[in-house]
């Protein structure tokens, strides 16, 4: 089985809870007449409940912080929890790109302003790739770290490109196509779920899932998109100091078949995150046997499982020191 092609089958599944295929997404003016002159919007809103040590929370691509609504019901009795809602997605007001950048930046300054001490940072698919980059940024800034289906390097798998400059040209294709989409064309799409049905196992959780996506302003999605594909985080993973737990999905690929004819497995989905996190020390990977994509939704039990063994000190898989 080749790796860059069971890549492509998992990172086309998480581009997939976009709302969006690979091909379409709104460009609209950088700046909005009605919105000039007024201040910028802050790049995420932050919920804080609970008590304890702090746990920050970052959702996904087109996602609400309502995304973590059970996993702050399981840890607001140990964790102070700060969930946040990034800009232009799910009815949160839009800022100028780059998005991720600024999340980033804005991220690790309300850190220090707070004082927060080593704070837990969980992030799921884009979020992944926030918590992520914070990490290798801010070293010193970041705790333990949980990410919930993401990749280093989304580019590398979605376009088997082996460097981001092999990407390039793809991925400018791919802006191309984006930037010719109307406003009717997405929420066309977004409304037909024909994607984002494979990220979730439960009817209502497809529901939401659609709604969050008509309720996403298109043309942060699509820049959002852009942005994560000419990121690649794999070399710099080396600079994280914190201890790091990969969460990873195959069951929405189950029995779908790679271009060559192969089964996809779960074997194979696990041999492309290993793959992709091979610079980053103090690892522990974990494959869910039934979740979607969504993990904390389809198998919450085994979701809690393992970020208490984690968090506890006593994960459920080795370290890759």
């Amino acid at each position: 089985m080749k790796t860059a092609t069971v890549c492509k089958s998992v990172v086309a599944a998480m581009l997939a809870m976009l709302s969006i295929p690979a091909s379409f997404a709104q460009a609209t003016p950088q700046t909005d007449k009605a919105q000039q002159g007024k201040k910028a919007p802050p790049s995420f809103t932050i919920k804080v409940s609970g008590h304890g040590a702090p746990m920050i929370l970052i959702p996904g691509m087109a996602s609400s912080g309502d995304t973590w609504k059970s996993t702050v019901t399981h840890f607001q009795n140990r964790y102070t929890c700060y969930v946040l809602s990034l800009a232009g997605f799910a009815g949160e007001p839009p800022i100028q790109s780059p998005l991720l950048a600024t999340v980033r930046e804005d991220l690790a300054a309300y850190i220090q302003q707070q004082h927060l001490q080593g704070p837990v940072i969980v992030g799921h698919s884009l979020g992944g790739n926030v918590a992520l980059d914070l990490a290798e940024h801010y070293p010193n800034v970041a705790g333990p770290i949980v990410i919930v289906d993401s990749l280093p390097f989304f580019a590398g798998v979605w376009f088997q490109a082996k460097t981001l400059d092999d990407a390039k040209p793809a991925i400018a294709r791919m802006q191309g196509y984006m930037e010719a989409q109307t406003r009717e064309q997405y929420e066309q799409y977004a409304r037909s779920g024909a994607a984002t049905k494979y990220m979730v196992t439960s009817p209502g959780d497809f529901e939401t899932l659609i709604q969050w996506g008509l309720a996403s302003d298109p043309k942060t999605v699509s820049s959002a998109m852009i942005e994560l594909l000419n990121e690649d985080l794999r070399e710099d993973l080396s600079k994280i100091t914190s201890p790091v737990l990969v969460l990873g999905t195959w069951a929405g690929l189950r029995d779908q078949l790679q271009p060559n004819g192969v089964t996809i497995t779960k074997e194979g989905v696990a041999a492309t995150f290993q793959a992709q996190y091979a610079h980053l020390p103090k690892v522990h990977l974990a494959m869910a046997e039934t979740a979607r994509h969504f993990i904390m939704w389809d198998d919450p039990q085994w979701f809690f499982q393992q970020l208490d063994g984690f968090l506890d000190g006593k994960p459920q898989t080795a370290s890759r020191d």
